[in-house]
């Protein structure tokens, strides 16, 4: 296992301690594949306390959850609205606000198993679905596959960043809650969770799960600290991150960024996958989020 690297994470170490485990399959038989995929099952469901589900379990998950989630409608100015599935901590104090942004799959139980451990981990979370005014056929996620992908590429980006101001003063709105907030997204969202950096100037902390940076002249907008984390077989993405990192170092911004070796783009998603580098990932990855958003937003 390769060390997690926080390059600008000011102090903060976070101890990772956590073995890899990677499955080993011999000989070409049945029975051999079999076994395999049973022993990843185990892997999984044995290592994922603490961790947000992969998408097979986030279900299961949600059914078992202890923590109170309820659907809420939220108000977008000027004349739109916004579903959202928002989870609470179990605690005694008020809590920070994560707002978390889907993938380009849309809000899926996957994305809500996520907003749970989000609340697990002491956060009041409000997962927004995107797609709310796209009128698209639901089941247990917003639309189904393909039908989300080619509605989120329909979307309108600055609305997007509107249902994101709407869903964070709704959440520090609530009486539960510290009027801190902080942004986090997978995929087509972690692109967006970025690009919130540039446009809100009370956000709290931002953190990027394999999305693409915003255009170099937009970095300067950034005022919040961003965290990175992407994986290393994910050429796409990890172009986009070295001007990013020239151009914040250069304007004195916080901006850390781990690549994690042998994993690819949804690491956290699929975390069977990549003979173990995705779920070696997920293990280091989650960690650093949630002390990322601790240090600044309190925890």
């Amino acid at each position: 296992m390769f060390p997690l690297k926080l390059n600008s994470f000011q102090g903060i170490v976070v101890t990772l301690g956590i073995v890899a485990c990677t499955t080993t399959q011999t000989g070409n038989s049945a029975s051999g594949g079999s076994a395999a995929a049973s022993s990843s099952s185990t892997i999984v469901a044995s290592q994922t306390q603490g961790l947000p589900p992969d998408a097979d379990h986030a279900l299961a998950r949600l059914n078992s959850s202890s923590r109170h989630g309820e659907w809420v409608m939220i108000s977008v100015p000027p004349s739109d609205s916004v579903r959202a599935w928002v989870v609470y901590p179990e605690r005694q104090t008020k809590a920070p606000v994560v707002v978390v942004i889907h993938e380009i799959f849309g809000l899926s139980d996957w994305i809500r198993g996520v907003a749970d451990q989000l609340a697990a981990d002491g956060f009041i979370a409000v997962a927004p679905d995107f797609l709310t005014m796209k009128n698209l056929p639901r089941g247990s996620d917003s639309a189904a596959t393909q039908a989300a992908v080619a509605a989120i590429r329909t979307l309108d980006a600055s609305q997007v960043q509107r249902m994101i101001d709407a869903a964070a003063k709704y959440g520090t709105s609530l009486p539960s809650a510290l009027p801190r907030y902080g942004v986090v997204g997978f995929c087509w969202g972690g692109g967006v969770s970025f690009e919130h950096a540039t446009h809100s100037p009370s956000l709290g902390a931002a953190v990027v799960y394999y999305g693409v940076s915003p255009q170099t002249e937009k970095l300067s907008m950034v005022r919040a600290p961003v965290l990175g984390l992407y994986g290393a077989n994910d050429a796409r993405v990890d172009a986009t991150i070295p001007p990013a990192d020239s151009a914040l170092r250069a304007m004195g911004k916080t901006y850390s960024h781990t690549l994690f070796e042998g994993a690819g783009h949804g690491f956290l998603r699929q975390q069977t996958g990549m003979n173990g580098a995705n779920l070696t990932a997920t293990q280091q990855a989650w960690p650093a989020t949630i002390a990322w958003f601790r240090h600044y937003l309190g925890a």
